[in-house]
């Protein structure tokens, strides 16, 4: 009568032997599978914080499109006050008034080239893509020195990729100025920047 038993026990832990590979094995395919979810979500937590722009990206921008609405528009402006009043770290200014306004020193170029037709250029540039920020910049700026009266574009002018904003304004008369803001390739990456350029008197 016993050996029943035994036969019934011993039957039992082979069962139990034979389960147990199969409860690791799913315990494994568990924590594996917990694995990858947690590193999927740390990929997309990283990707997302890389494509969004940093705290301190928005402030340079912030800091460099308020400078401009400030001050790019200002007749008085020299070469010597804009690098005072708008570079700052990770702020580019270019700047050249070759006939000024009002009765300051010249401002030679000191970045590209002077634009054919024109005699003044006041740009700020700085890494990221904030066109849309520096485009109402641009238009602060003009509506808070009243200039509003829309000219005609010139034809030296093209919107490229990434322009957010290209348009002229009647300064007086004869005098046109054209604000142009958006995003361009710059080094490995891509910058945001808002010019403001005066034509020469159309009387030329």
């Amino acid at each position: 009568m016993a050996r029943p038993m035994v036969q019934h026990k011993q039957a039992k832990t082979k069962a139990a032997q034979s389960q147990a590979p199969n409860t690791r094995a799913l315990g494994l395919w568990a924590g594996l599978h917990i694995a990858a979810i947690v590193l999927l979500v740390v990929l997309a937590v990283g990707q997302a914080r890389a494509e969004a722009p940093s705290n301190g990206a928005r402030l340079v921008a912030e800091t460099a499109t308020l400078g401009f609405a400030a001050h790019c528009f200002n007749p008085r402006l020299t070469g010597d006050l804009a690098q005072a009043r708008l570079a700052s770290e990770g702020v580019r200014v270019d700047f050249y008034d070759l006939r000024p306004f009002s009765n300051v020193a010249i401002s030679p170029a000191n970045g590209r080239a002077v634009t054919a037709g024109t005699d003044r250029r006041c740009e700020v540039a700085f890494d990221g893509s904030f066109a849309p920020l520096a485009a109402q910049a641009a238009l602060s700026g003009l509506t808070e020195e009243g200039i509003l009266t829309e000219a005609a574009l010139p034809d030296s002018y093209t919107a490229l990729p990434g322009t957010e904003l290209l348009a002229a304004r009647q300064l007086n008369p004869n005098r046109v100025a054209v604000v142009h803001a958006g995003t361009r390739p710059h080094h490995d990456g891509t910058e945001t920047f808002i010019f403001v350029e005066r034509l020469v008197p159309s009387d030329e």
